[in-house]
């Protein structure tokens, strides 16, 4: 199949709120013009449906990637930057060089190409929203594979996001080598 590509990425992250595990960035191209039906923001569709879409994505998209960046980074450099270095980490990753990247949010990470933010970009552009699912899927999948050696924690039900639930795991077993200790923990 040949595209006339126009290539423009779209960048979005999941994982800034949460007390454990990565935050996560997605890059994408589609082929110019493509719009897949149901994709929307991330956070306003189930698990199972972001599961598929993630797939259908991944199978139309011209070029994907992921840029990760761990809690001991994270404490380091604080979240405001690991999200900035995992969108970065996920645009270098791409196949195709862009032309412009669209940026979910209002501060862009430093690339050699040509950037705009948007504010709620995963609710104003296609390209956006299919990142914001490409994230949030392979996050959720790192720490459904975290819940496999910490299952004290649950992170099979609450993906490292501060509930009560996981607070009080904290509090019962201490943190993971996986949560943010620069993070309110308790």
């Amino acid at each position: 199949m040949v595209y006339d590509l126009t290539p423009i990425a779209g960048v979005d992250e999941a994982g800034r709120g949460p007390l454990a595990g990565p935050v996560v960035a997605a890059a994408l191209i589609l082929p110019d013009g493509l719009r897949i039906t149901g994709v929307q923001d991330s956070k306003t569709l189930s698990a199972k449906r972001r599961i598929q879409l993630a797939d259908e994505i991944m199978a139309q998209a011209v070029a994907y990637s992921l840029g990760i960046v761990d809690a001991a980074t994270i404490d380091r450099i604080n979240i405001h930057h690991a999200t900035l270095l995992a969108m970065k980490k996920a645009v270098e990753a791409l196949e195709l060089s862009p032309v412009l990247v669209l940026v979910d949010g209002k501060f862009a990470p430093a690339l050699p190409y040509p950037t705009i933010c948007m504010i709620r970009g995963d609710a104003r552009s296609h390209l956006i929203a299919a990142a914001s699912i490409l994230a949030k899927v392979a996050r959720d999948d790192m720490l459904l594979d975290l819940h496999q050696s910490f299952p004290q924690y649950g992170f099979d039900r609450h993906m490292g996001y501060p509930t009560v639930a996981h607070r009080t795991a904290i509090a019962e077993h201490g943190p993971s080598p996986y949560h943010r200790m620069s993070y309110r923990l308790k």
